[in-house]
């Protein structure tokens, strides 16, 4: 697939998150060379009229100047250390991080303003950067996720198709979490027909535990337009058995599954994590320095 690289210069580096569960990301790129057949972030291309069909991910935006204005920004008065996310709407570690090492040159500003951070990544490239990670994770929260929803070959191919093989990522999980990183798992999405099987999602965590990730997180798939149409064109490809399926569960446009869909599925890897004791087995675990207690003063 041919990629084009925009080297554009941005005016902002952190942006404001409305209905999540974090208050801000920052992502370095814009547009994802993975072109993941289920990526969320579609669905903002196509409520910006970008294209958000095949041709999402053949062109990337590269911000040239985001760690200087990542600097200006953490440096005004008004900035209160909140936490980042880091990839929130593209992956920092996509092939592009290779040559323009802008995710390694905004770490550095991070760790350098103690500003805790996070990283949602599919990218085993996250490893050249142990030596700023250990740096940031000493002097705030730091911690990565490695989004593995999967490690069945043939549901990988087709629904990732330009991402590092997931074992890859176990293996940068395994490095990262000796070097005294937080490293973890998030099983999403699952797909519904296709990845859901409890031997599926078994595989997953056993490998997580082996790998020595921190602990794991589940979701299901979610469609919302612009997803939705590419994901389903996927599906009719490479699973048509599977579409009344999902004409069941998202009819109507439904984005988001019911409780009664996604329960089961979060329930059975909760099963699975408690059997696994999956839990924060580091050796060295790098912290920021523990707060000073407050005195009360006596009256």
């Amino acid at each position: 697939m041919q990629v084009e690289y925009r080297e554009e210069p941005c005016r902002s580096a952190l942006n404001r998150v409305k209905g999540m569960m974090f208050e801000w990301s920052l992502n370095p790129y814009m547009g994802c060379a993975h072109r993941c057949t289920f990526c969320y972030v579609r669905a903002f291309e196509r409520r910006a009229d970008r294209p958000s069909d095949d041709r999402y991910g053949r062109s990337i935006r590269v911000k040239i100047n985001v760690a200087e204005v990542l600097t200006r920004e953490l440096a005004r008065p008004t900035w209160e250390g909140a936490s980042i996310v880091v990839g929130a709407a593209t992956d920092p570690y996509q092939p592009a991080e290779g040559r323009y090492r802008l995710t390694r040159s905004c770490l550095g500003v991070l760790a350098a303003a103690s500003n805790p951070f996070s990283i949602i990544t599919r990218g085993p490239m996250i490893v050249r950067d142990v030596d700023v990670l250990q740096e940031a994770s000493r002097r705030a929260k730091v911690s990565i996720t490695f989004s593995i929803p999967t490690l069945d070959d043939d549901v990988w191919r087709k629904s990732e198709p330009s991402t590092a093989h997931p074992r890859q990522r176990l293996r940068a999980i395994k490095e990262l979490s000796d070097a005294g990183i937080d490293a973890r798992v998030g099983m999403a999405p699952i797909l519904p027909g296709v990845s859901d099987r409890p031997e599926q999602l078994a595989e997953v965590v056993r490998a997580a535990r082996e790998a020595g990730a921190t602990g794991i997180w589940a979701n299901v798939l979610f469609l919302k337009a612009g997803t939705r149409e590419h994901f389903l064109e996927s599906l009719a490809e490479h699973w048509p058995e599977q579409l009344p399926l999902y004409e069941r569960l998202y009819a109507g446009g439904r984005a988001y599954l019911p409780g009664a869909e996604t329960k089961p599925v979060r329930a059975e890897v909760a099963r699975l994590v408690r059997e696994h004791g999956i839990r924060d087995r580091r050796r060295v675990r790098l912290e920021p320095p523990a707060e000073p207690e407050q005195l009360a003063l006596a009256v």
